[in-house]
């Protein structure tokens, strides 16, 4: 049986939880999650934005981090 090994994370978690909510806000569901929460989300609404945040917001979000790297920012 294979075994999970804990991998070094690229970013830490207050830096992902940024991008998660500029994603969100882009998206105009920012409303939404702040009134009933991450959990409580809809798979329906949360799915038919799938396809942007597959495409346009990585490149995005990749730009905005390696734009941060080179100026010496901590995300």
């Amino acid at each position: 049986m294979a075994q999970f090994q804990d991998r070094p994370r690229l970013l830490p978690d207050t830096a992902l939880d940024r991008f998660k909510y500029e994603v969100a806000s882009e998206l105009g569901l920012l409303p939404n999650i702040q009134s009933v929460g991450w959990a409580d989300m809809p798979s329906r609404e949360n799915g038919r934005i799938g396809g942007h945040i597959g495409g346009r917001m990585v490149r995005v979000m990749i730009r905005r981090a390696e734009e941060a790297l080179r100026n010496g920012q901590n995300l």
